[in-house]
């Protein structure tokens, strides 16, 4: 299991992070859709009160106002656009996509903010995710009508 956090975007490499974010919270003021929260002591204490994404209760929207207020260059100014971003990449989970399972569902592929690219559908119209073009916001996971998500964001690949 991984254990690295869901970061805001432009996030750097996970020990970079921690030793750059000064755990200010002007990522988690800043964020029009409270996407981002700090973490708690439940986290961990070695990342408590840093930026954290739980997507499947509230996922990025990549707005990218975060990037923009960060002062102390744990999350990366210069990532701008969607499409540079990388928090994780989206897994679906075959055995329990309700797709997959025959059940038609388009939820994760209609949602997704880079629509036909980080999610597409096989000649089934079954939800296949990119990986080179997921970007991990987490809004697939968010919005999976499984229970629990048959797709789901696996951290990692900041920067």
């Amino acid at each position: 299991m991984n254990n690295i956090p869901l970061r805001p975007p432009g996030a750097a490499a996970e020990v970079e992070f921690l030793g750059r974010c000064i755990r200010c919270g002007r990522c988690v003021q800043i964020c029009p859709h409270r996407a981002i929260r700090f973490a708690g002591l439940l986290d961990g204490l070695a990342i408590m009160g840093t930026p954290v994404i739980n997507a499947r209760k509230n996922p990025c929207y990549l707005c990218m106002k975060c990037v923009t207020v960060c002062p102390s260059g744990a999350l990366d100014s210069r990532v701008k656009k969607r499409a540079q971003v990388r928090m994780g990449t989206a897994r679906l989970n075959k055995k329990t996509c309700l797709n997959w399972q025959g059940t038609f569902c388009r939820s994760c592929y209609d949602h997704c903010p880079l629509f036909n690219e980080a999610i597409t559908m096989d000649h089934e119209l079954r939800p296949v995710v990119n990986e080179k073009k997921c970007v991990g916001c987490g809004v697939c996971e968010h919005v999976c009508p499984a229970d629990p998500a048959a797709i789901s964001v696996i951290p990692g690949g900041q920067g």
